[in-house]
């Protein structure tokens, strides 16, 4: 009989008085995909972080080929050929794809006797590399001109570049569209008739039954469930992750109101955003979708000008965009928050002037603000002093969300605002979007999931090349053809 790849047994782990993993017992075999899901916060996020080195077990063992295995450092994962790519990304911003995708581990050939790194060889093997994607990106790009999708994409091929036993991919697909999602699955079945482990850990449901061979769900830092393909469905899954199928919210029948916010007005391009209207913008990798949420937030190379609430205005920084109202949930966690702060610290960064009383920061008044933003949205554990850092990625998401709902803005710009969140995070999203418009907010939110935007938006606008290529409205124009047309889809 085949041993497991990996396997952990009996593992438990807390952080201080929380539970993170309790008596956990999971496998990977060789050349199979397993599946790990779960609600945020169901202790997914500690497991992979265990078996690839970056948290040590309090109690139980990890097991290598049967061997007792005891990693101190990521590195020690690497080097024994377990390999994760997490969804904060470990690309060094200021080098470029050829040199990240080389770091560690360089070419080198000697000069007058000196031993240097071979630029022109390190060049070509980023090519190569990248073509497993179609990708025809210059290796000499810098990674922080990229989009998160194409980092996304270099990050995979960086540890595709090393000949690892084990694979564990976090939320891989979550900023890829379907072309570049289905490059990635072939390139999984690739790895797994090479004998490759592949642990998949996703919120993206269909992904798993599609792919994985077995799939474990995690409830509570507790196994709930493990099935093999075909035993399992969507809606299996969803109910053993949550004990019950989240409805999806109903779309307000309240009618749009007063335009208050107008982008390049009497331009083809304008765009207008109405009181209780949730409008989306639907675009391919690079169509310019994600660009014109960060303009609006003062984040463009150059100032815009634009309308709020009929009375002009010029925004040249996030300051101003804050100022009058608009916030921003950015498609990037990273870009969102501070990651040493506290939760409590981080919600209430943007709020500093409502939560003042005469010079000083109201204490008590912030405090009873977070303990609502905390229980409204579901932020686990209710720890406003814990670390942020240390949440899992779904209720990191919705700190951002939270602290732009304490400052109560008018305007809520929203890029990919579900991304890596599970079914049940999802929905809660969702019904607060809608809940912002019904209360007289307009939100603006950019998805590469068209159903996402069909369920939740009064219209979508499509961009295709920097350009406005359509617009449809609730419900005769939602038609899913026309929209991949207006998207080069």
């Amino acid at each position: 009989m085949t041993k497991p790849a990996v396997s952990a047994r009996a593992v438990s782990k807390h952080f201080g008085a929380t539970r993170a993993l309790a008596n956990v017992d999971f496998e990977l075999f060789p050349g199979e995909v397993h599946a790990l899901i779960g609600e945020n916060g169901a202790g997914k996020s500690t497991l992979v972080r265990i078996l690839g080195g970056v948290h040590r077990p309090d109690q139980g063992e990890v097991l290598l080929d049967g061997r007792l295995s005891r990693f101190s450092s990521p590195r020690d994962a690497i080097a024994a050929g377990i390999v994760t790519i997490p969804q904060e990304l470990r690309l060094v911003p200021a080098l470029s794809i050829a040199e990240n995708l080389a770091l560690g581990d360089p070419p080198m050939r000697r000069l007058f006797g000196v031993r240097v790194i071979d630029r022109m060889r390190m060049r070509a093997m980023a090519r190569d590399q990248l073509a497993q994607f179609d990708l025809s990106l210059d290796p000499d790009i810098r990674v922080d001109q990229l989009s998160y999708a194409e980092r996304q994409l270099v990050a995979i091929a960086k540890a595709l570049r090393r000949r690892c036993k084990i694979l564990i991919l976090d939320e891989p697909t979550a900023a890829l569209e379907m072309r570049e999602i289905e490059r990635l699955f072939a390139l999984i079945d690739r790895m797994k008739t090479e004998g490759t482990g592949i642990v998949y850990v996703s919120h993206r449901l269909d992904e798993v039954v599609r792919l994985a061979d077995r799939c474990t769900v995690l409830r509570d830092g507790q196994i709930v469930a493990v099935s093999r393909r075909g035993d399992f469905k969507v809606g299996d899954l969803i109910a053993a992750m949550t004990g019950g199928v989240a409805a999806p919210p109903a779309v307000t029948a309240s009618p749009p109101g007063a335009v208050v916010l107008e982008t390049l007005a009497g331009r083809p391009d304008t765009i207008r955003l109405r009181t209780n209207e949730v409008l989306g913008l639907a675009g391919l990798l690079g169509s310019g979708a994600g660009a014109i949420l960060r303009r609006i937030f003062g984040l463009g190379d150059e100032p815009i000008e634009l309308r709020r609430n009929g009375k002009p205005e010029r925004i040249a920084s996030p300051l101003d965009a804050i100022r009058i109202g608009i916030g921003l949930v950015p498609d990037e966690r990273r870009l969102g928050l501070i990651f040493n702060l506290s939760i409590r610290d981080n919600i209430l960064l943007p709020s500093l002037d409502v939560v003042a009383r005469r010079g000083r920061i109201d204490r008590t008044h912030g405090n009873r603000l977070v303990e609502q933003m905390m229980e409204l949205l579901d932020i686990r554990p209710r720890r406003p002093e814990l670390q942020v850092s240390l949440l899992s990625g779904g209720n990191q998401q919705k700190v951002i969300v939270a602290k732009w709902l304490t400052r109560a803005i008018g305007i809520l710009l929203l890029d990919e605002p579900t991304q890596g969140i599970d079914v049940a995070a999802k929905a809660q999203i969702h019904t607060l979007i809608r809940n912002f418009a019904e209360r007289g907010g307009g939100v603006l939110v950019r998805s590469s999931d068209l159903a996402e935007l069909t369920l939740i938006c009064n219209g979508i606008i499509a961009v295709h090349q920097a350009r406005i290529t359509d617009r449809l409205r609730r419900p005769a124009d939602f038609d899913e053809q026309r929209l991949h047309a207006a998207i080069g889809g």
